[in-house]
């Protein structure tokens, strides 16, 4: 993916009803004229009533929740939030941004998801566009959204949620560029995609906190970043379903323990820990829970996570 220039048109309104204080964009690029994503944006009912312009609220300041796979995800997120705020009055305001693709039959775009998370699919090789991607969320889409869309909005912290490859993508981002959020949610990260090397770059930029000092330098007055990882027990350990023969439980079984999210984000989480480089690390197992309701439970702790802060 190019690095742009990137041309973000909005969608036609939705009715209020469906999806209250969301817009929806497309962002497109003529350096990659294939590839189109989907932005939605999703913000306070104190903000005012979606018929105010967005470039008319002021006088508000916000954190940011970039969520990757916005098709399956972003919902959730906004809704979470909206439900939290009338028994928690002192939730500050939280604006969800939404990353997806323009997909009217599916949830994820299974080849572009590969590429811009950085994701190999076995048996499918595709180019690395975690860069990218990355330069893209960075670079392009948040000054949009505060410059563009909120001018009149202050904009304080910013955090980044992925789930499977996602969360991936958001360990490998955190290893690359640890200052660009403040906080980093990954859920059910599939660290065994390429060969589990993300995992073994951790010590090599933050260090073991004993003999291997890390490559990363923090700037002098930037906020050191926190971690929160999330995953299913049952994704390791996975349980029959009463309606499953014992074949469809055997291929079950061995597709998730292909990936064994659980050990993995154990190894993750220790190695983080053990760096001593970071502002916090948690890390959460959701008994009982597989891959896909896992993905929403850490959303929900992850963003509450960062907004407790």
């Amino acid at each position: 993916m190019a690095p742009g220039p990137w041309n973000f048109t909005a969608l036609s309104p939705l009715p209020p009803a469906l999806f209250p204080n969301t817009a929806f964009y497309n962002a497109t690029s003529s350096a990659s004229p294939n590839l189109t994503y989907q932005i939605s944006l999703s913000y306070p009912f104190e903000w005012g009533l979606p018929s105010l312009p967005t470039t008319a609220i002021t006088n508000h300041t916000a954190h940011t929740i970039y969520v990757l796979d916005g098709n399956a995800f972003a919902t959730t997120a906004s809704e979470f939030l909206r439900r939290r705020k009338p028994v928690d009055s002192s939730q500050p305001d939280a604006l969800v941004v939404g990353i997806g693709y323009p997909l009217a039959d599916s949830v994820y775009a299974l080849t572009q998801r590969a590429i811009d998370f950085g994701a190999s699919i076995p048996g499918e090789p595709v180019p690395f566009g975690a860069d990218a991607f990355l330069d893209f969320i960075d670079l392009h889409l948040r000054p949009w959204v505060r410059h563009t869309v909120f001018p009149g909005v202050k904009f304080s912290r910013d955090a980044i949620y992925g789930h499977s490859s996602g969360g991936l993508f958001v360990t490998w981002a955190l290893i690359n560029r640890p200052e660009a959020f403040d906080t980093w949610i990954a859920a059910s990260p599939s660290l065994t995609l390429r060969n589990g090397t993300v995992v073994g770059e951790v010590t090599k930029r933050f260090g073991d906190g004993i003999s291997i000092e890390g490559e990363v330098e923090w700037t002098q007055n930037g906020t050191r970043p926190a971690v929160f990882v999330g995953f299913g027990e049952g994704e390791d350990y996975p349980v029959r379903r009463r309606t499953q023969t014992e074949a469809e439980f055997q291929a079950r079984r061995n597709l998730l323990q292909r990936f064994s999210p659980g050990r993995w984000s154990h190894e993750l989480y220790d190695r983080l820990v053990g760096s001593g480089r970071l502002r916090d690390v948690v890390l959460k197992g959701y008994e009982g829970q597989e891959h896909a309701a896992a993905g929403g439970s850490a959303l929900m702790d992850g963003i509450a996570y960062f907004l407790d802060w």
